[in-house]
């Protein structure tokens, strides 16, 4: 490694961040980041053959804190029913890193940090980011910990594009990989639903061509209004008629006017007051600019084709729900119809809910009973073979 690094204890955060410097770190966009940060958790013990690590990656508006504690919600981490002592991923077994992205705003370096080059927030000078520039940070954060082989990656929505990536970038480091709720593109759809969540944002006064923290002023209103825009697409319609119908909100008649006359408002209006008060709206621009333009269709092809490339090893899980139509099954069966064409080791379960896209974080025993059995069974063969 030619670059240097120094990992930190955020007191504030309550994480580890390593700070990189002089990377020469390039950018799918040709933007050359020398200095960067990656913030991240981990749990669990790291065994001696270093063969137990589980890398797992956070969706568009996830973090580090994947399990226990996050101080800046003030909750339990996003996934912590997932990952814990005897959980589906038992910390008791593997040791689990969760980073915050690049481009995020929990500690990686991201639209709100500090440049270096200037002594003031990237805002909206941050460089365009892609998936594959996100996994590459993550194989920065893998290197600086002496890490060099992961028995598997997990993620779901965003953090199954890294996932998948993965097995494109870095082959050889990987044993598992467990896709929830993705695809091998973003859907036209997706990024229709992204662009006017965008539209929002840069259309509040206050958004100041990204430069909001030099007046002070955040774009709240924009961001909240993005936040209720995806979260729509989250659920399902019956997922929405079974929690809320055309239940009124706290009032026994409607009131002939514009306040939130339904509990879906209500329900929807506290989902973006709460957002704004943990998420950057520039992050958020990015992560979503990042998704859009993920297509990795021929790439994944052409890597599963050929057998000189050393993927045949890698064990694939994917995972649909059936009221997801932001990622929809048909999706999902993409990749698996082209690794079973080409003879892949590969693992597919359709999981019936009404819960829509979001089935992956809420309880659904189904899934948690398939990923624990995945990573069981393949953790036996590991120890077997060692």
């Amino acid at each position: 490694m030619n670059y240097k690094f120094n990992i930190i204890d955020d007191k504030s955060l309550e994480c580890k961040i390593v700070e990189f410097s002089n990377t020469n770190f390039k950018l799918d966009s040709d933007y050359i980041l020398n200095n960067f940060k990656i913030a991240f958790k981990s749990f669990g013990t790291l065994n001696k053959k270093k063969n137990n690590v589980i890398l797992v990656c956070h969706a568009l508006t996830g973090d580090q804190y994947v399990t226990g504690y996050n101080p800046v919600t003030r909750r339990e981490g996003w996934w912590s029913r997932m990952v814990g002592p005897n959980k589906p991923i038992d910390t008791n077994k593997f040791f689990v890193i969760c980073s915050n992205v690049i481009g995020g705003c929990s500690g990686s370096t991201g639209p709100k940090e500090i440049d270096v080059n200037t002594n003031s927030p990237f805002g909206g000078k941050f460089p365009s980011i892609t998936i594959n520039d996100i996994v590459n940070a993550q194989n920065y954060l893998l290197e600086s910990l002496s890490i060099k082989k992961l028995f598997a990656v997990i993620g779901g929505s965003m953090g199954a594009m890294q996932a998948i990536q993965w097995s494109l970038n870095y082959p050889d480091k990987i044993k598992n990989i467990i896709h929830i709720a993705g695809a091998l593109k973003h859907s036209s759809q997706n990024i229709a639903f992204h662009e006017v969540g965008r539209q929002a944002i840069m259309n509040d006064n206050n958004w100041n061509k990204g430069s909001y923290n030099e007046n002070g002023k955040r774009p709240e209103t924009g961001l909240a209004v993005a936040r209720m825009i995806a979260h729509i697409t989250y659920l399902s319609e019956n997922a929405m008629h079974r929690k809320f119908g055309r239940k009124l909100q706290s009032r026994d008649i409607i009131s002939f006017g514009f306040d939130a006359d339904f509990q879906v408002e209500s329900y929807l209006r506290y989902q973006g007051r709460s957002f704004v008060e943990r998420f950057d709206a520039n992050s958020y621009l990015y992560l979503t600019r990042a998704m859009d333009y993920f297509d990795i269709v021929d790439k994944f092809s052409k890597a599963i084709e050929f057998p000189a490339i050393p993927n045949k090893h890698i064990n694939y899980l994917v995972i649909s729900f059936t009221s997801d139509w932001l990622f929809p099954t048909i999706e999902n069966k993409e990749i698996v119809k082209k690794l079973n064409y080409f003879n892949r080791n590969v693992s597919f379960t359709e999981i019936e809910t009404d819960k829509g896209h979001d089935s992956f974080l809420l309880d659904e025993l189904e899934l948690d009973f398939t990923i624990n059995g995945f990573l069981e069974s393949n953790y036996r063969k590991l120890e077997s073979h060692d």
